[in-house]
């Protein structure tokens, strides 16, 4: 247990929780959600004793003490799991995950996650990320997507990056094989719901995400009810005569989960080897020859998180990170080369 006594500044908010965050130093790493959730537990005092309601008033000068409670140990082994990483400092560690291997911890998989792996490569130098000893996890890839992702290993890291990401700010770029094409003259994809055109020919999906009404495993497009979610999707290069296929580079500009999946079978444009949004397409024989087994085969969606970019939540420096394509897909990607 640790004490930090803040002094509210000069025209301060008119309730506590937002004074609070104001007041206490960036490198505290306490976001406003979690000084709400120390003042409903009673772990803050002002003037007056232990304050309960994030919207009591406050006043310039006041002192209040904030009892940070030490990190509890999460129910999570540490796991001496070979990680691929692009960059690392006291603050943060940049990994490029493989296909398989998932994100945290959950029921159907309680090991061999990219979670144990992090306790066993730094574990010692983690702090209490959200009151938990765990590494700062601010976004997610799917199981079977490759890429980079980048997690927290301090409070203050975790903060900072999880506003860039609450504000669109950090820059996530993927690469796809996807069924179908991109074409501005398609009548059916622009009549497509949420579905727009841009400048130089760039695809923008513009819908709401929320569960799907009879599978909670999946998600869906929504109008009415769900949280806003934007994908921004250009092709790169197209395979088959006529193409039936396509290399498409997505930009996320809110990151939902399966946001690209979902997205893009909702403009018909199912990604290649995804079990649940890939749709009932058939890759052609016809057109794509004995390619099209290979296309029908692939074992997961052929998605990459390939370039990952942010600034520095301590120092601010801009940093940039870039991922080949994973040995599957480039394979698959040489095989559609082929396709006259």
């Amino acid at each position: 247990m640790s004490n930090l006594v803040v002094t509210i500044p000069a025209n301060p908010p008119d309730r506590l929780d937002k004074a609070l965050a104001l007041a206490v130093p960036e490198e505290a790493g306490l976001s406003r959600s979690r000084l709400s959730r120390l003042i409903a537990d009673g772990a803050v005092s002002g003037p007056d004793g232990i304050v309960r309601d994030g919207k009591a008033r406050v006043a310039e000068g006041q002192d209040y003490s904030i009892a940070i409670p030490d990190p509890e140990p999460v129910d999570t082994r540490p796991e001496a799991i070979p990680l691929s990483i692009a960059f690392e400092d006291e603050d943060l560690i940049v990994i490029d995950k493989p296909a398989g291997m998932v994100v945290h911890p959950a029921p159907g998989s309680p090991r061999g996650t990219l979670v144990n792996a992090l306790l066993a490569h730094c574990g010692h130098t983690l702090s209490g990320i959200g009151g938990e000893k765990r590494p700062g996890i601010v976004h997610r890839i799917d199981k079977d997507t490759s890429g980079l992702l980048v997690v927290a290993k301090s409070d203050r890291a975790h903060h900072g990056l999880a506003a860039q990401f609450e504000a669109h700010s950090a820059q996530r770029r993927y690469l796809a094989l996807a069924h179908g094409v991109i074409d501005g003259a398609d009548a059916r994809l622009r009549g497509t719901p949420g579905v727009t055109f841009e400048e130089g020919g760039m695809l923008k999906i513009t819908s709401r995400l929320a569960r799907h009404a009879t599978d909670r495993q999946r998600q869906a497009v929504y109008f009415d009810k769900g949280r806003h979610a934007v994908t921004r999707a250009r092709m790169l290069e197209r395979f088959g005569t006529p193409p039936v296929a396509m290399l498409v580079e997505c930009r996320l500009e809110t990151g939902r989960t399966h946001q690209i999946r979902v997205h893009m079978a909702h403009a018909g444009l199912g990604l290649i080897g995804d079990p649940v949004y890939g749709g009932a397409r058939k890759a052609s024989v016809k057109v794509l020859g004995p390619v099209a087994e290979a296309v029908a085969t692939f074992p997961r969606q052929a998605l990459h998180a390939a370039h990952l970019g942010f600034d520095h939540p301590v120092t601010g420096l801009p940093l940039a990170f870039d991922s080949p394509l994973p040995a599957d897909i480039q394979a698959l990607l040489d095989q559609l080369r082929e396709v006259v």
